[in-house]
């Protein structure tokens, strides 16, 4: 039951993700529709059964003061899967920040990004370049529709119509 359920606002946009266990609830008080059924199995009860949902869309349009996604350690790791940005190893990860904070470089999604321990050390105060090392992936604030796919993993079939922006 940790599969994801995509929330679609009432003008058809992605807002965010939820648990099956919440769309159900929503469904059920009827303050969302179900557009997409999932493939993998349904929900039982005692006496019925009912399909289990892969899209829902909230039955009215909900404002969202969208402020962007938050920049926080596990976000920026999060959009670089993981994976040093100079090396590719999962191993000992930490942020680097492109330009250095001690040559004027700020904490943004554009100046921080994910590196291993020795690839931090290495690079030092310097920029990639002064200290010979190449970005595999230059950073850039992720999307809400790219970071949503992130979040989820594993991205069911109906999603990709609704996170295509």
């Amino acid at each position: 039951m940790d599969q994801k359920v995509l929330v679609l606002n009432g003008d058809y946009t992605a807002i965010t993700l939820c648990s099956v266990q919440k769309a159900f609830v929503l469904l059920f008080l009827d303050k969302a529709e179900m557009i997409a059924r999932s493939e993998s199995g349904v929900l039982r009860t005692v006496s019925t059964s009912y399909p289990k949902p892969s899209i829902i869309r909230l039955q009215r349009y909900v404002r969202v003061p969208y402020k962007g996604i938050a920049l926080s350690r596990h976000n920026i790791m999060k959009r670089d899967h993981f994976e040093c940005q100079y090396c590719g190893s999962t191993k000992n990860l930490t942020l680097d920040h492109v330009l250095p904070r001690s040559r004027g470089g700020d904490s943004s999604w554009g100046n921080l990004l994910t590196a291993c321990a020795r690839c931090n050390h290495a690079k030092g105060h310097r920029t990639p370049q002064e200290a010979g090392l190449t970005i595999r992936q230059q950073p850039k604030k992720p999307t809400l529709s790219g970071f949503l796919r992130l979040s989820a993993g594993t991205i069911d079939q109906n999603w990709h119509a609704y996170l295509t922006h």
